[in-house]
């Protein structure tokens, strides 16, 4: 197979033609090369015509929203400072989705605008970047920086192109049953986040797409990665730390307890079927791929890649050294249960990072210097500015304001069909992800809301509650929305508005299987009535 692909598989064709083998090999190398693909660098993307449009009418919507919420009068119910932090997170939510300015310069904005409206104070606004989830984020970073240093991610990607890469569908579904696997070992989707991201970039690489040439494979593969390395952890009640609080908040609020087994069984089922719609209807309808796309970038196809691997000889003593720093870190990750019994004292996930990236950097043991490691501080930037808006929702009492609100317009009250109040729930707890920018801060709110309507209306706890805690990590619409969100966006294989699509759709989706489950499988678990 020879590609007509423009850009790197081209390239390697014209390569080819005119040098032999020798240049074809030195093309491929290039192809592979992910040090000349740094996610410190913000990549810049030619914008669709209708990305051009949102960017000229969101700059004036998102002043417009932010003046009509300021300065509306003040509702029942709501703080000055509450309106005051709606107003800016409108401003920031509008300006992120249409990017009229670069999104890292938005949550900058977003920072300033808070303190200045006396949404939320200064020193907390500020005292985000010291959060944890930003730490494990950069340490996350230097952790992926060996396993590019090293080539060992280089090698594990071409084995697995080799074994299921033969075509685009199969790499995809690889992908998918790698996230499976890994959802009930790791409970942290950061760090799952960052294990399979240098392996999907050299794939995306041989499927001709880079961050400076996107094409339909590499949007695809990263929005599906996305939504299996969230949607599975919704499979497994130690999936996140969120669920674990949703479960808490039921059992000490109703008195219902649910059990591991509970929570698998109800919902796994649910997250597979959605995973593989996804699987099966993104390529096709979501974010089409051309033909050429659909099987590798490469002169030769999988005999090259195969004789690529064998180049590369047996695994060096660097890329064994990589593996046992990355291998340490992931088995502090998976046995966080068992630290106080071994050590006396437990391992968080980022102390486990930090640790990792600690040996990284000492001098003759290490692999890689500071400037070496490949640390996106853009990203961090934009995940400040997300998580500083979330916060002062919560702080102030936006948010639950804006719940309560909601439930009262939509005059849920006694006597209302139990299957009503059930899409109403579910729907609400699936699409509020866009505007909480942490699962736990929106688990708090919204899960007492939900109990207290199951006992007021007289219905099973467990029967709007269970299946509301299933929504909890389905966080996939926008970058801000979670953690392995913003380290694929770093990428720039896809944009805000490829990431609204995909999420939207899959969020209804998991509206209409959650609904159709509840109706049939939760029923026949006992779950509803």
């Amino acid at each position: 197979m020879v590609s007509r692909q423009p850009g790197n598989g081209q390239l390697l064709d014209d390569a080819t033609n005119s040098a032999g083998p020798a240049a074809s090999h030195a093309a491929l190398d290039d192809i592979l090369d992910l040090e000349k693909h740094k996610l410190a660098n913000v990549p810049e993307r030619q914008s669709s015509g209708t990305e051009r449009w949102m960017k000229y009418l969101g700059f004036p919507l998102g002043i417009a929203v932010f003046l009509l919420i300021f300065y509306m009068p003040l509702p029942v119910g709501l703080t000055a400072s509450g309106q005051a932090v709606l107003a800016c997170f409108a401003l920031a939510l509008v300006w992120w989705v249409c990017e009229p300015v670069p999104t890292y310069l938005t949550s900058l904005i977003l920072m300033i605008a808070l303190v200045f409206t006396d949404g939320w104070d200064q020193e907390h606004v500020l005292g985000v970047l010291g959060f944890d989830v930003i730490w494990l984020n950069v340490m996350a970073f230097v952790l992926s920086s060996i396993l590019v240093k090293t080539a060992l991610a280089k090698r594990l990607a071409l084995n697995l192109i080799i074994r299921f890469g033969h075509n685009a569908s199969k790499m995809f579904l690889a992908f998918i049953v790698l996230q499976l696997c890994l959802a009930p070992l790791i409970p942290a989707t950061a760090p799952r986040a960052v294990m399979t991201l240098p392996l999907m970039l050299v794939v995306a690489a041989i499927y001709g797409s880079t961050s400076d040439k996107v094409n339909g494979f590499g949007r695809n593969l990263f929005l599906q990665n996305l939504l299996g390395v969230n949607i599975f952890s919704s499979g497994f009640m130690t999936g996140s730390t969120a669920n674990l609080i949703a479960i808490s908040l039921i059992m000490s609020l109703s008195g219902e307890k649910v059990y591991y087994t509970d929570w698998m069984f109800a919902s796994l089922p649910v997250v597979i079927i959605a995973m593989l719609l996804a699987w099966f209807f993104g390529p096709r309808l979501l974010i089409r791929l051309r033909p050429e796309e659909r099987k590798p970038v490469i002169e030769g196809g999988i005999a090259t890649l195969k004789r690529q691997l064998e180049r590369m000889g047996k695994i060096s003593f660097q890329e064994k050294k990589a593996a046992v720093i990355f291998g340490l870190v992931i088995f502090l990750w998976v046995t966080d249960r068992f630290h106080m019994q071994w050590f006396g004292f437990e391992i968080n996930p980022v102390m486990a990072a930090m640790a990792g990236a600690v040996i990284t950097f000492l001098p003759k043991i290490g692999l890689i210097k500071w400037n070496e490691a490949d640390i996106p501080w853009h990203l961090m930037l934009f995940s400040a500015g997300a998580y500083a808006g979330g916060l002062a929702l919560d702080n102030s009492g936006a948010a639950r304001w804006a719940i309560a609100s909601l439930f009262q317009h939509l005059h849920i009250g006694p006597g209302t069909n139990f299957w009503v109040v059930y899409v109403v729930i579910i729907a609400v707890n699936m699409y509020a992800h866009i505007f909480f920018t942490s699962k736990t801060m929106r688990v708090i709110i919204m899960m007492p809301i939900v109990i207290a309507v199951a006992q007021q209306l007289g219905f099973p706890v467990l029967a709007l509650a269970l299946p509301a805690a299933f929504t909890t990590d389905w966080v996939i619409t926008l970058p801000i929305n979670a953690k392995p969100n913003v380290i694929y966006f770093s990428t720039g294989q896809f944009s805000v508005l490829d990431n609204i699509k995909y999420g939207l759709v899959i969020s209804t989706i998991g509206v209409i299987i959650l609904t159709l489950a509840g109706m049939t499988w939760f029923r026949w678990l006992g779950i509803t009535p």
